[in-house]
């Protein structure tokens, strides 16, 4: 199973972060399919590869440590595909959705870890 993890903290507003979120996962082609207060799962949606590199997202959003103006964000972004090359699907994925969340003018990566 290939799985890739990143750390954000941003300076994003807590009630507008999951609608940030969502639309940025919309843009790199996954359907939100779990959304709760402090987690949100989103599949890629089928159709352009096969079924077991299809990509899964799941975001944690540390709500503990989150201020009116900042918040922490984890990534696990995961797929059935065994990593055999370095440039997988699920890494391409990976590096969509980081690439995305660095130029995303809603909100602003103070810190970034993975």
């Amino acid at each position: 199973m290939a799985r890739y993890t990143c750390s954000y903290i941003a300076n994003v507003p807590f009630e507008k972060l999951q609608t940030v979120l969502s639309e940025l996962l919309r843009t790199c082609n996954f359907d939100i399919i779990y959304r709760i207060s402090d987690y949100m799962m989103a599949r890629e949606i089928p159709g352009k590869v096969n079924f077991a590199k299809l990509v899964t997202v799941e975001v944690l959003i540390d709500h503990t440590t989150a201020t009116a103006e900042q918040v922490q964000v984890n990534f696990v972004v995961k797929n059935e595909e065994l990593p055999l090359q370095l440039d997988n699907h699920c890494r391409q994925m990976f590096d969509r959705v980081k690439d995305l969340l660095a130029q995303d003018s809603h909100w602003k990566v103070l810190e970034m870890q993975g």
